[in-house]
């Protein structure tokens, strides 16, 4: 699972990490990361895809959200002991133990 979040995060942070630089043209000397070649890359991307360049980083984000709910699941369904045993002790911590007596009522008010 480690190495799953390992190579989600890292493409994903690259990824980011070069539109919003490139984007606001924080170039620091290099090419890949100036304006003009953020506006070419979304160019070529809009002309082979046949649609608007600036809607291509909407529809990442989209595809980055759920690729992100996807792995948040598979982590939720392989810990989800732990995550349950969590849940309980905060529950418990801050609520005191649960009382089983109130769900068993035999009569209406």
């Amino acid at each position: 699972m480690r190495y799953i979040l390992l190579f989600w995060a890292t493409p994903l942070g690259l990824l980011w990490g070069w539109f919003f630089l490139s984007y606001y043209d924080w170039n620091f000397g290099l090419l890949f990361l100036s304006r003009e070649f953020h506006d070419f890359a979304f160019q070529i991307y809009g002309n082979m895809l046949g649609i608007e360049p600036t809607t291509i980083p909407i529809l990442v984000a989209k595809a980055c959200v759920l690729d992100t709910a996807i792995i948040l699941a598979i982590f939720a369904v392989r810990r989800r002991r732990q995550i349950i045993a969590w849940i309980a002790d905060r529950r418990q911590r801050y609520f005191g133990p649960f009382d089983e007596s109130i769900l068993n009522r035999s009569s209406a008010p």
